[in-house]
């Protein structure tokens, strides 16, 4: 499973003109998921995600996690986080989730950071969407379920 963690002062996803989530200040997470990948693997990105200090506090240090600065999250499915560059110049995807078994656990990453942080807001898996956000830093980290 792979997180691209963007800290951003607000972030939004629109599908064919309609917003279906809007944040302000917090986090836009792009979640990748592979066929290896299982609900043990998504508690572990998920408790990193939510206790992960990324925010300034007073003294201008990371210090701080979502839930300290009342941030929130906008969680986008991605599948394209699994391509596979190495032969040719046309990306290969096959290292990615099975489309019924990556919605399902990105379903399931969604309701667990709700319990974390209350209000998440989300993307719609498989759509064509648009993506618009402010990166506040800007601050990215990639998250890798191979590295943890």
């Amino acid at each position: 499973m792979r997180f691209v963690i963007q800290r951003v002062n607000h972030a939004k996803c629109t599908i064919d003109g309609n917003i279906t989530g809007s944040i302000e200040k917090g986090l836009c997470v792009l979640i990748g998921i592979a066929e290896t990948d299982t609900k043990e693997i998504a508690d572990k990105m998920i408790k990193k995600l939510i206790n992960m200090r990324i925010f300034a506090d007073e003294n201008d240090k990371t210090n701080l996690s979502i839930n300290d600065v009342d941030g929130k999250l906008l969680l986008i499915s991605q599948f394209t986080l699994y391509a596979n560059c190495k032969k040719g110049n046309r990306p290969s995807f096959v290292e990615a989730g099975s489309p019924d078994m990556a919605n399902e656990l990105y379903e399931y990453c969604i309701s667990e950071c709700d319990k974390a942080v209350p209000g998440v807001q989300r993307g719609v898996f498989g759509a064509d969407m648009k993506i618009e956000l402010e990166n506040d830093g800007p601050f990215t980290i990639v998250l890798d379920s191979d590295k943890l």
